[in-house]
Order: C-alpha cells, then structure tokens, then sequence
C-alpha cells in the first residue's frame, strides 16, 4: 500500500494557483497585501509508530523551540506555535508571498496509552520530532506455547 500525502485543502489550492496564474498572465503581478489568504497556517504532520513507540514529525522550519509548545492531555496530543514574520513588508514591492505565518495548534487523539513521564521532543532543521513510548499494557506480548 503506498503511502499518501494528506493534503485538506488539496483542491482549493490547486483552484488558487489557477486563479493566481491567471490573474499572473492577465494583469501582471499582484502585490501581496491585495490579498487576503483567510486560510489558518496549519504544519504538515506524519505519525507512525512501532512495536514500542509511536512518532510524530511536524514540519515547523523558520520557528524557534521556544515559541511550540506540546501537550498530552486524556490521550490527547497537543502541538502549538506562532511562526513570526522576519520583517514586515508595508511598502515594499512584492511579487510573490507563499511562506506563511502566524500561530497554529494541532491535535491528535492518540490510538493508545503512553507512558506520558517517558515522552520526548527535539526539534532540529526544521522539523520537531516527538517519541511517545507505548504503555506496557499496549506493547504486544508474545506468549511461547509449551510442548508436553
């Protein structure tokens, strides 16, 4: 089974690069403070897990550890930050904006227990990465069967 790439909002910003395109070969180039995004900044996340941990890696790049914050809260996963523009841009004139800014929080109910005092995060170019460790109730126990 191959792995897909979860992207909610997929269809409307293949719509907005349409419409931006046209606008782009019609007109020329929008400066960006004519337009409003009105869409929150929300970072992708993959999750996985194995026999013992289960593994969160969100793309944050350009944010420092200390503006995220993660929570675990009744096996709730809690992740989150502001990213702050560098520079504000007033009268400059821009050609193009894509990198987006602003604060976000995201949260997952995780699939099972984990031992919440054992949870570890780092962060390192640009990617924040969380270990959770199952509880041992959750991790798999082989029981060996016994020939008589």
């Amino acid at each position: 089974m191959a792995i897909m790439r979860w992207r909610p909002w997929g269809d409307l910003v293949s719509i907005q690069d349409e419409v931006n395109r046209l606008f782009d070969d019609s007109f020329g180039r929008i400066p960006a403070r004519w337009i409003e995004s009105g869409m929150r900044w929300s970072p992708a996340v993959d999750i996985s897990e194995n026999k013992d941990k289960i593994y969160v890696d969100v793309e944050i790049p350009g944010m420092k550890k200390e503006d995220i914050k993660v929570s675990l809260e009744n096996g709730v996963l809690s992740l989150k930050g502001e990213k702050k523009q560098e520079r504000e841009l007033k009268e400059e004139n821009c050609h193009r904006v894509e990198r987006q800014y602003g604060s976000f929080v995201r949260s997952f109910e995780l699939p099972m227990p984990v031992q919440a005092d054992k949870i570890k995060a780092s962060y390192r170019n640009g990617v924040l990465h969380v270990e959770l460790p199952k509880a041992e109730e959750v991790k798999p126990k082989e029981i060996p069967i016994e020939v008589k």
